[in-house]
């Protein structure tokens, strides 16, 4: 009996990587809505060997939106910091029961303009 050719993700298919994906992007969102009051309207996680990208687009609540109105970009991305600081341990926690991989190692990015987010995990071994 011959097995299908496995491509080392852990995935036979690309059915189990997307559903993987999907609920990486769903407990990111959920946990900027927890923290912040709004969570982004869009959200993409990209799985390739030991990286997760979820990309995160429309991201900043009202205050925010009004502070950059006021000219205030840089406290916008330093709150921006703050929060993803502060939601750091719970990130790399759902990564990590989503995946069953330790992460390594875990970064952050925003932009202004587009409104936009990147949340970087390096897990210790492939997907």
């Amino acid at each position: 009996m011959s097995t299908p050719p496995h491509n080392g993700s852990g995935f036979q298919d690309g059915s189990g990587r997307g559903q993987l994906s999907a609920e990486i992007s769903s407990a990111v969102v959920h946990l900027f809505l927890r923290h912040t009051g709004r969570g982004p309207t869009k959200a993409r996680t990209t799985l390739d060997a030991e990286l997760v990208v979820v990309l995160l687009q429309d991201n900043m609540t009202k205050g925010e939106k009004s502070l950059l109105r006021a000219g205030k970009a840089a406290e916008v991305l330093q709150i921006r910091r703050t929060f993803q600081e502060t939601m750091r341990t719970e990130l790399i926690e759902a990564v990590e029961t989503l995946t069953k991989r330790n992460v390594v190692s875990f970064m952050s990015a925003n932009d202004i303009d587009p409104d936009g987010a990147a949340e970087i995990f390096l897990l210790d071994r492939a997907i």
